[in-house]
């Protein structure tokens, strides 16, 4: 192991010496661009469900396992793809993910029945991990001095491709129906592979591990980091709630007492924007009064906002659609600022592992995002909305306790 790390020390010097050379203002967008756009594809679906569901004839149980497949598929492709980064040349990941994501992109689009659809969105989520090669690549390219610059811009166009991806995908599929975002969404990514082959320098390989290997050590990091498993399973709780609410939007308002379009379910997003591109101040305060306290602060606010949207019922149609609004922007900013510490706290465990460590707390939110969008499916089609809110207060609050609960000096 001592070889290895002297190895990945050394590689890392002669990148750092060659950096200024590599890294441009215009390849820091071209990446921020590129884990947008990779991200997105996870959430096109989201506000299209109604429409989708009634022009291909299938029920709402399952056009609700479009975002489900989706989300796992992602959970896989990091706990099984992202490793694969120290491993060989990342630039070469990135081009091949490309590739295959515009594949599945473009077999959604033309997909005659749902069951060819679920195929297409299992398989845009484990392509779609192309974000999670990019910012490390980011992070790789950046000098030592401009690292948290260059990574906090490439994680804003990351966070602005999951916010805007449901206003975008609304809009689209309102006036050119739901198969046009799948072709645009694959537009884009090609436009984004095309420029990495032409820009993107190689990258030298950080680890001579076998496959197996990697993936076994981060089972290893999983049993010796007790604040990761716990960060992960607080991130994971809160993200079941997040994913039920987005993934049931579009259904619930397409239905009475609303008969809303995909455009106006889309414009949600915005309102969830507002939130999250707030919790960039949690960074200051989790620096200021330590990452612990913004992780309990995001947990409550998500289960304030999830049990205020669950008196929906209680008010008028309009009421409702202020009351929607006025939560999204409250649970979007609990989740965010919860993720900005939960990260703070798995990075500081071990430096040199962060890549694993990010992987597997970020498996944990995405098969809470994959489980949620499950539930909340089952939820709305037996039980209605309320049921939908309900639950995500009830995990929110789930998180809220793990993040209270104490662990023994020997865990610690």
């Amino acid at each position: 192991m001592s070889s290895i790390q002297n190895t990945h020390e050394s590689g890392e010097t002669s990148r750092q010496a060659a950096t200024p050379a590599l890294l441009s203002p215009q390849l820091t967008l071209l990446l921020a661009a590129g884990a947008g756009f990779s991200v997105a594809t996870l959430y096109y679906s989201q506000p299209i469900l109604g429409i989708l569901g009634a022009d291909i004839g299938a029920s709402d149980h399952a056009v609700g396992l479009v975002p489900t497949l989706t989300q796992l598929g992602y959970a896989l492709g990091i706990l099984l793809l992202a490793p694969l980064g120290d491993r060989h040349d990342r630039r070469t990941i990135i081009l091949i993910k490309a590739a295959l994501l515009i594949a599945a992109l473009l077999l959604g689009a033309g997909a005659p029945s749902i069951g060819l659809l679920l195929v297409a969105s299992l398989a845009i989520g484990l392509t779609a991990t192309l974000a999670q090669d990019i910012v490390p690549a980011a992070a790789t390219l950046a000098p030592l001095a401009q690292r948290g610059r260059v990574v906090g811009t490439v994680m804003t166009g990351l966070l602005m491709g999951i916010l805007l991806s449901r206003v975008v995908s609304g809009l689209i599929a309102e006036h050119f129906g739901w198969r046009a975002i799948f072709i645009v969404a694959a537009a884009s990514i090609a436009l984004i592979g095309i420029t990495a082959w032409r820009v993107l320098p190689k990258f030298e390989p950080t680890t001579n591990l076998s496959y197996s290997a990697l993936l076994g050590s981060l089972h290893t990091l999983w049993l010796r980091h007790a604040s990761l498993r716990r960060a992960a399973l607080a991130q994971g709780l809160l993200a079941v709630g997040f994913s039920a609410f987005w993934s049931t939007l579009a259904v619930m308002l397409h239905a009475a007492p609303f008969h809303l379009g995909s455009a106006v379910a889309g414009s949600f997003g915005l309102a969830g924007a507002a939130g999250a591109l707030a919790a960039p101040l949690a960074g200051h305060l989790a620096d200021r009064r330590g990452p612990e306290l913004v992780t309990r602060l995001g947990a409550g606010l998500s289960v304030l906002s999830f049990a205020g949207l669950s008196l929906a019922p209680l008010l008028s149609p309009s009421a409702q659609l202020w009351l929607l609004g006025i939560g999204a922007i409250g649970f979007d900013l609990g989740v965010q600022a919860s993720l900005i510490a939960h990260q703070t706290i798995v990075y500081s465990i071990d430096p040199g592992a962060r890549s694993r460590l990010n992987a597997v707390l970020f498996v944990g939110m995405f098969i809470g995002m994959a489980g949620g969008a499950a539930l909340g499916s089952l939820l709305l089609g037996q039980w209605g909305w309320i049921a939908v809110t309900g639950m995500a207060a009830a995990t929110s609050l789930a998180a809220l306790a793990v993040r209270f609960w104490k662990l023994p000096p020997a865990l610690a």
